[in-house]
């Protein structure tokens, strides 16, 4: 989870790429935040970068698949 002081520092966008799925180890499609639709665990990402590969963090739950899903969006794409 992504946590925050100021809420005036954040804006609110209804972007599609807000519900994009991602796998493991792909291209950061934008800079930000990016949590693990399978346990919560936030990671920062910048553009172009990789997202942290399959072997990054392990579940509890093995059957569980590591996917990253953005949660905040840097306001440059790179």
């Amino acid at each position: 989870m992504a946590y925050y002081k100021y809420a005036n520092f954040l804006s609110q966008q209804q972007g599609t790429e807000f519900d994009v799925i991602h796998p493991p180890a792909t291209a950061t499609p934008f800079s930000g935040i990016y949590r693990c639709t399978g346990c919560g665990l936030s990671v920062t990402s910048v553009y172009e970068h990789h997202l942290p590969p399959q072997n990054h963090h392990q579940h509890a739950n093995y059957l569980v698949p590591i996917r990253w899903q953005l949660t905040v969006k840097s306001h440059y794409r790179q």
